[in-house]
């Protein structure tokens, strides 16, 4: 079934928390100020994708890839995810409790497409007030299904939300291009690879090359399975991914585990994440048949 994208409004009277006022005045430094500084300085900012006369200098470094489950309140599906190093992803339209565990935060979005309801901005301005400081990172507003609508609603609210000491991710999902987004990403702005099954495993790969040449994060949601973790790892070279499984059967923690470990130990040499900028295409290899 093919639920029709509801164009949410943003309340004018929009306030941003109290606690990213300092970010905003300059007063305090979070992780994204610091990396977008540290980025612009030695030219790994990623503006080298679209100006050759800029020198690359991002050096290759295979990173980990980081899972992370949707919170659960079941202590042993947690006690599982501790010992095994995985972290929490909280959605703002479930209950905001972060267990003591390292998270990130979600929109929402996806719940609310799941319910046949337009995007909760109440919910998510709730849930940015309390956890958004402190979030690995944070999954900008979207639209399911909305294509280049989405990512108008989530540009505006990239404005609103920029000083944010936390990472921020555009979503990406069926009709969206490489092209679409590149300018915005940067160390401090990655991606959020939604969209349906068929079109994320199709264009995985190209985000991936987007992600290397903008040197940005690139995560992938709806992962629960060793399969789809091994080609998120080679395949699309992603820093991170999430899933459902580790947070309703405890069982599923260790050999999901496996697997991120497996394929950071035996890293496919065609990954992104392991490529110079030279043999990253501009295009990033993007589907023919989508063009």
């Amino acid at each position: 079934m093919i639920i029709e994208p509801n164009e949410p409004s943003s309340p004018p009277d929009y306030r941003q928390p109290d606690w990213l006022v300092p970010y905003a005045q300059g007063s305090r430094t979070g992780y994204a100020q610091a990396v977008r500084a540290y980025a612009d300085y030695y030219c790994v900012d990623g503006t080298a994708d679209c100006d050759p006369e800029v020198e690359e200098r991002i050096s290759i470094s295979r990173t980990p890839l980081v899972p992370y489950a949707s919170r659960t309140g079941t202590k042993q599906n947690l006690a599982a995810m501790r010992a095994n190093g995985w972290r929490l992803l909280v959605s703002a339209k479930g209950v905001l409790r972060t267990e003591g565990m390292p998270y990130a935060l979600d929109n929402g979005a996806w719940s609310a497409f799941t319910q046949n309801q337009p995007f909760d901005v109440p919910a998510f301005e709730r849930a940015f007030d309390l956890l958004g400081e402190r979030a690995d990172w944070v999954v900008l507003p979207d639209i399911v299904a909305g294509g280049l609508k989405s990512l108008d609603f989530s540009l505006r609210w990239l404005e609103r939300l920029k000083d944010c000491p936390a990472k921020l991710l555009l979503a990406v999902q069926d009709g969206m291009r490489p092209d679409d987004v590149r300018e915005f990403l940067s160390p401090a702005v990655g991606l959020f690879v939604g969209g349906s099954t068929e079109w994320k495993l199709k264009t995985l790969h190209a985000w991936g090359f987007l992600a290397r040449r903008r040197n940005c994060h690139l995560h992938v949601g709806r992962v629960n399975s060793a399969k789809r973790i091994l080609l998120c790892s080679a395949a699309g070279g992603a820093h991170s991914i999430d899933g459902t499984s580790a947070s309703m059967y405890s069982k599923t923690v260790a050999p999901l585990t496996a697997a991120v470990k497996l394929g950071h130990d035996q890293a496919d040499f065609l990954s992104p994440n392991g490529q110079d900028f030279e043999s990253t295409p501009f295009d990033c290899g993007w589907p023919r048949d989508l063009s």
